[in-house]
């Protein structure tokens, strides 16, 4: 929980995992179905159905990533009757972590290792590949594979401890893609690689002259940027004008002071798109000359950071963003583009929804596109861009009833100390909006996470049982900005709980709260923030719950030391000295907690320790304060299992009924 955002552990590493390809299996046989007659909560805690979608280049298949109970499989289906005709898994805790098209009959994926379900994933290494028929699925690259040598530069599939992600998949390449190659541990070297998606063949294309890596390629598939970070965390990004070029540096965070990211290329490929940070408000996107170094401003937003990439339908080249401050929305660099007109025409035709074009067709006929809303999980349609027309495909959890759910309000508020802050307010179907009990909900991470407008389980089982949720985006959020980000550097336990208190006082003088029914909740850094919630505002709050949380950060802050050393230097940027920590952590700060508590935690936790909950339950115990425990030894961070987490949620329901009234939902038998 208080690693940086992506990280490759040399401890997840696992050789030879059992591979799983069945072709021809039901998904229905594969996927946990709830009994009719269980309570009302059991809907609201089902795994979807279906996660990530994608068409195939043809438009013959769609790949799709499906949930199981404690891992992430995919399936392939024929899009002419939806009969699954191939399918890919691996062992406890592996999931499928991206997928893509390689040519009309071949997708390659990659997985990672999560240990609970709010777990950062982690690369376990291997790069697969699997036809559309379920044939030749095997490890490309990774362990477990046989030892193979041509040369001195030329591979096939060589048995390594290697990192291998995706960097281009060269649409027009059906045989070919480019992947990075990184060592594993906390600071990896990378190089980039071109890679034969049958044979896993591999050559050398270029090696990153730093470490933690990205690669980015032009619309060619020359590798012609290189971003990443040393072990101090500063940022630099690299250019080169032609493959095999010298790399020259183009931004140094330590020196600049703001990080730049590139996004891709112009057509002409002498153009590049890249994302700056500013000094203050939030990142721009510029359009660079690489000859002249000129920069030009193409989108900026007000109030957000741009968070998901356009790009033309079947390229590489950006032509917008998306937004996610408040309610989503697309911007473009040239509003007369197609693809802006696209956008125009399916978010007219689906209003107050949010529609986002995932993959289409190398012929750009059909475009797959993904639906989002507060109320209803994701819907996928496919539509046709020449007709106009759109078809409904599927619904991730189509047994949700949007007109039961909580509208999601995005709101804003200003700090004691002047700063903007902004948030959501989930408010119970049917409500006034007023004098209603309130959860607070603090989101995980903390630093660069943040709430959207989207389907939220906690903040919709809450609303279903009556309670209002406020979830508001405190400073150390991710989406506003360098400056905004920043600001919650070491602010755990300070300005950063501040910002909650504020959001909770407005909503008590907005009328939407009863100042008298009032509670915290979260879940990792949200259940630091709960209980450091009920440490420092005694009078506010009614009871806190901490779900997989830290409360001892002194013991936090000596794990991320012995991870690395720039795991280390972090912590110390970001969280405080060590000898301060002490004054802000919940397990010394017991005997100021003056209400009751629930703590709920798993015993393969590598993120948040159960070490840490029993520490916080044993120092509440010590303190006289009421604490109820849940702990399951074979879950990790986030529970998995379905009647866990079932278990989970009536527990929580029945705490905060006791405490501050209203709870709705019947009781899981």
């Amino acid at each position: 929980m208080a690693s940086l955002p992506v990280q490759t552990r040399g401890n997840i590493v696992r050789s030879k995992r059992p591979l799983v390809v069945a072709a021809g299996i039901s998904l229905a046989a594969a996927l946990s179905v709830a009994c009719a007659a269980e309570p009302d909560i059991v809907p609201l805690v089902r795994k979807a159905e279906f996660g990530d979608i994608k068409i195939s280049p043809s438009g013959e298949y769609y790949a799709a990533t499906v949930p199981l109970e404690d891992r992430t499989a995919l399936a392939i289906l024929r899009r002419s009757d939806s009969k699954i005709t191939g399918s890919f898994s691996i062992g406890k805790n592996g999931h499928v972590a991206d997928f893509w098209w390689v040519n009309p009959q071949r997708v390659l994926l990659t997985t990672v290792q999560k240990i609970g379900a709010l777990d950062s994933p982690q690369w376990t290494g291997e790069l697969y590949g699997v036809d559309a028929d379920g044939g030749q699925a095997e490890i490309l690259v990774g362990q477990g594979v046989d030892v193979m040598t041509t040369g001195s530069n030329i591979v096939t599939k060589r048995n390594e401890k290697i990192v291998a992600t995706m960097v281009d998949d060269l649409p027009a390449d059906p045989k070919s893609v480019v992947i990075s190659a990184s060592s594993f541990g906390n600071d990896p070297s990378s190089r980039a690689e071109r890679m034969d998606v049958n044979s896993g063949r591999r050559s050398v294309i270029a090696r990153s002259p730093i470490r933690n890596a990205t690669f980015v390629t032009d619309n060619g598939g020359a590798v012609r940027f290189v971003q990443g970070v040393e072990q101090t965390n500063a940022s630099r990004l690299y250019y080169r004008n032609q493959a095999g070029g010298d790399w020259e540096l183009i931004n140094d965070e330590s020196v600049t002071r703001h990080a730049e990211y590139p996004l891709g290329f112009a057509e002409d490929n002498k153009t590049a798109y890249l994302q700056i940070e500013q000094v203050d408000g939030p990142d721009t996107i510029v359009e660079m000359d690489m000859d002249t170094k000129i920069r030009k401003v193409v989108l900026r937003d007000d109030d957000a950071d741009p968070s998901r990439i356009i790009y033309r339908q079947g390229t590489s080249i950006p032509v917008g963003a998306r937004f996610a401050v408040g309610k989503p929305r697309t911007a473009f660099f040239d509003a007369t583009d197609p693809e802006a007109r696209l956008y125009r025409s399916l978010e007219a035709a689906l209003p107050g929804r949010s529609p986002f074009i995932t993959s289409s067709t190398s012929d750009g006929t059909l475009a797959l596109v993904q639906v989002s809303s507060d109320r209803q999980p994701d819907e996928f349609f496919i539509f046709d861009i020449q007709a106009k027309k759109m078809v409904y495909l599927l619904s991730t959890r189509s047994w949700i009833d949007p007109e039961k759910s909580g509208e999601r309000r995005p709101i804003s508020l200003v700090s004691r100390d002047n700063l903007p802050l902004k948030g959501y307010l989930t408010i119970p179907a049917g409500s006034t909006s007023k004098n209603l009990p309130l959860v607070v909900l603090p989101h995980g991470g903390p630093f660069g996470i943040s709430d959207k407008w989207e389907y939220d389980d906690d903040s919709q089982i809450l609303a279903a049982a009556g309670y209002a949720v406020l979830q508001v985006n405190y400073r150390g959020s991710g989406g506003r900005g360098r400056a905004f980000y920043q600001a919650g550097a070491r602010e755990w336990g300070g300005k950063m709980q501040d910002d909650l208190t504020d959001a909770t006082r407005w909503a008590i003088h907005e009328g939407i709260a009863d100042a008298n029914r009032i509670c915290i909740y979260g879940a990792s850094y949200g259940g630091y923030a709960a209980l450091m919630g009920a440490a420092k505002e005694q009078a506010l709050y009614k009871c806190a719950a901490g779900y997989v949380g830290v409360y001892d950060l002194p013991l936090m802050q000596s794990t991320d030391s012995r991870e690395s050393k720039r795991f280390g230097n972090w912590s110390l940027e970001w969280v405080g000295e060590r000898s301060q920590l002490g004054a802000v952590s919940p397990d010394l700060l017991a005997d100021r907690i003056k209400v009751p508590v629930f703590l709920a935690a798993g015993g393969e936790d590598k993120t948040a320790p159960i070490e840490h909950s029993k520490k916080m339950e044993q120092a509440l115990r010590k303190a006289g304060v009421p604490v109820e425990t849940l702990y399951y030894p074979t879950e990790g961070h986030g529970f998995y299992v379905e009647a866990h987490r079932r278990e989970f949620y009536t527990r929580l329901l029945a705490f905060l009924d006791r405490n501050i009234g209203t709870a709705t939902v019947a009781s899981a038998k």
